[in-house]
């Protein structure tokens, strides 16, 4: 049947991450590093196998009627802050090389690290998740598309203790060696709450690249920052053909901000030569209440950030602001009825900053509400 997946993962209830003794980490997999990484995020060895893993694969669901998958993260959590890691955490869902896939209709609590990792994919939907866990937890960002192309994310919400949703693509000579960026990505319709990092982050391992980001009617509250570039000397590549509208933020540290010296190394035979190439920034229609800064934009020394375009943008203030609300430094672009008012380094130009009409290949594919049933 044509209409049914070639591999389908259906949870309708709650499934434990360990179901016996969650501290037998033998009974965990270790793979290889990922080679746009060059080593584990926790430990420069390999990785332990995600709890729901697949590679090679092609038309896959995983899906459920809002069932639970719970990573039990405590244990892994004290482990990386003690520091007695030699491999890294695992995943709760990561799909590596493979096309058309589709998870939806799930909530995912308390993952040992990232929660979902799409990876060296494409054709990829990912709806209808409700992602938690304690916003002081190491690294629990919740969706984290990484060297993939045509990606949608949709209706969804994330608690985190990191970024909530981390845009990728290999990290210095080693995404540069890879080569695969992370392009025609959709966002739409998502909320985050995560005090200590970004609703949405480009990089800050982004060596293969990253371009052609929409993201629309985006919420946030009582979040560190609105959708943030991160990157550094080293990482080579780019970011470019970024364009957001329509967000609301709550109870922000900054609204803007874009980081050149983010610094993160797998080792220290990076390329300090390799400069990112960070330019076609464009934000629009943003609203945002209780802000402690406007923007910190900082670029590269001899390489700045360019062609930057802020529009139609009404912030304000917590009752102790910082005085400095635009801390701009190696940045070029141009503002429009932005409130404060921006930087010299942002003029104002009557102008409406741009968002794509024409519509992804990715959003013409409809999402597979299939089921199964039977004892298992």
């Amino acid at each position: 049947n044509q209409n049914v997946p070639l591999i389908l993962l259906e949870v309708n209830v709650k499934l434990n991450l360990w179901k016996k003794n969650k501290q037998d980490e033998s009974e965990w997999p270790h793979l290889p590093v990922l080679p746009s990484y060059g080593r584990g995020r926790d430990a420069p060895n390999g990785r332990f196998s995600s709890l729901i893993f697949g590679t090679n694969l092609t038309d896959v669901v995983i899906t459920g009627n809002n069932g639970t998958i719970d990573g039990q993260g405590a244990y892994w959590w004290k482990k990386f802050k003690e520091e007695k890691l030699n491999v890294t955490r695992p995943y709760l869902i990561e799909i590596m090389y493979s096309s058309q896939v589709q998870i939806s209709n799930l909530t995912l609590v308390n993952s040992p690290s990232w929660n979902v990792h799409p990876i060296y994919s494409s054709d990829i939907i990912i709806q209808h998740l409700t992602i938690l866990a304690p916003v002081d937890s190491p690294n629990t960002d919740g969706i984290d598309p990484d060297s993939c192309t045509n990606t949608k994310i949709e209706d969804s919400f994330v608690v985190s203790g990191d970024d909530c949703i981390a845009v990728k693509s290999g990290w210095d000579q080693y995404g540069i060696k890879f080569n695969m960026p992370t392009k025609n990505l959709v966002i739409r319709r998502f909320t985050c709450i995560s005090p200590d990092s970004a609703t949405i982050a480009l990089g800050s391992e982004m060596s293969g690249g990253i371009e052609d980001v929409r993201a629309e009617d985006i919420t946030a509250i009582n979040t560190q920052s609105g959708v943030r570039i991160k990157t550094a000397v080293g990482r080579g590549a780019y970011v470019k053909d970024i364009y957001v509208r329509r967000i609301t933020l709550n109870t922000m540290k900054y609204v803007f901000w874009m980081t050149g010296s983010y610094g993160s190394h797998p080792d220290p035979g990076f390329d300090p030569k390799a400069l990112p190439v960070i330019k076609g920034i464009n934000y629009r229609d943003v609203v945002a209440d209780n802000v402690t800064y406007s923007a910190r934009l900082d670029g590269i020394e001899n390489d700045p950030f360019t062609d930057i375009c802020i529009s139609n943008v009404n912030i304000k203030l917590t009752s102790k602001p910082k005085e400095l609300q635009w801390n701009c430094t190696n940045i070029q672009g141009v503002t429009n009825q932005a409130t404060p008012e921006p930087c010299n380094l942002l003029p104002e130009k009557e102008i409406d900053c741009p968002f794509p009409e024409d519509r992804l290949p990715i959003d013409n594919v409809k999402l597979k509400t299939c089921s199964i049933s039977g004892n298992f």
